[in-house]
């Protein structure tokens, strides 16, 4: 975030109003781009961890090359599609809930601002605010109908007004897009080899791609890159050696061999 040119003012009315509104442009944009890092995030790591898994209990079943690829892109297809639908259709409804509460608290200023301006008054003194302060405070937001609903819509939903974080249908590409991205690193090694060799292929770039996911994703936390990274590639190991054990144990726990 820029930082005030030269020396910040010592009073509030000093600051100049038109680098006011950029700063708070700027953070605004940053916030719209978390919504977005969220589905990048969770769709690549999803991708890389479950189509691994897959790849690893065929693997563990067969070392028949053509199988693991049709599993593998078997779960990936399905995995974009889900992956996709379901973002697409948690973020709608989310949307939709968060419309009509909002709906409800526009009518509520509307034709109750008295109740409006209690409630207003009240939870800014539930915040620590002395009493005399909080209504003085509440009166003059109630003056504004629309300061009065968004301050009611933040500090009793907890939501915005408008919602800066994008919609459903663009939510649901890059939750699809960043899930097919990340499958493809278990396959890839499968098309030069077989056997064990594409299995520790799959691993190493998976684990790879995991380890640089983390990394990536720590830039908006306080936490290392290194231990946001290892978190990922430990919790997909966990994964990967389960399916590979699943693979290994169940054709001979239910009598029945995958031919190699």
């Amino acid at each position: 975030m820029s930082s005030y040119p030269g020396p910040g003012p010592t009073q509030a009315r000093e600051y100049d109003l038109a680098w006011i509104e950029e700063h708070i442009k700027e953070e605004q944009d940053a916030i719209s781009i978390l919504g977005e890092i969220r589905e990048v995030v969770f769709g690549a790591q999803d991708g890389l961890v479950s189509t691994l898994a897959v790849v690893a209990t065929v693997a563990g079943a067969t070392s028949d090359q053509l199988s693991v690829l049709v599993a593998g892109f078997a779960a990936a297809l399905a995995g974009v599609f889900s992956m996709a639908i379901g973002e697409y259709m948690s973020s709608k409804s989310q949307e939709e809930i968060y419309d009509w509460h909002i709906t409800d608290e526009r009518e509520e200023v509307h034709d109750r601002p008295e109740e409006a301006e209690a409630e207003v008054a009240f939870m800014f003194m539930e915040e620590g605010m002395e009493p005399d302060d909080a209504w003085d405070a509440a009166s003059i937001i109630a003056r504004h109908p629309d300061s009065l609903l968004a301050t009611m819509v933040s500090k009793e939903l907890g939501l915005i007004v408008e919602d800066p974080s994008g919609t459903p249908f663009r939510g649901a590409m890059f939750m699809g897009g960043a899930f097919a991205v990340g499958s493809a690193f278990p396959l890839v090694p499968y098309f030069f080899a077989s056997g064990t060799g594409a299995l520790i292929g799959a691993i190493i770039s998976t684990g790879v791609a995991l380890f640089a996911l983390g990394a990536f994703k720590s830039r908006w936390t306080h936490r290392s890159w290194v231990t946001s990274g290892l978190e990922i590639v430990v919790l997909a190991a966990i994964a990967g050696g389960a399916g590979y054990a699943v693979g290994t144990v169940l054709p001979e726990l239910f009598g029945f061999a995958v031919p190699a």
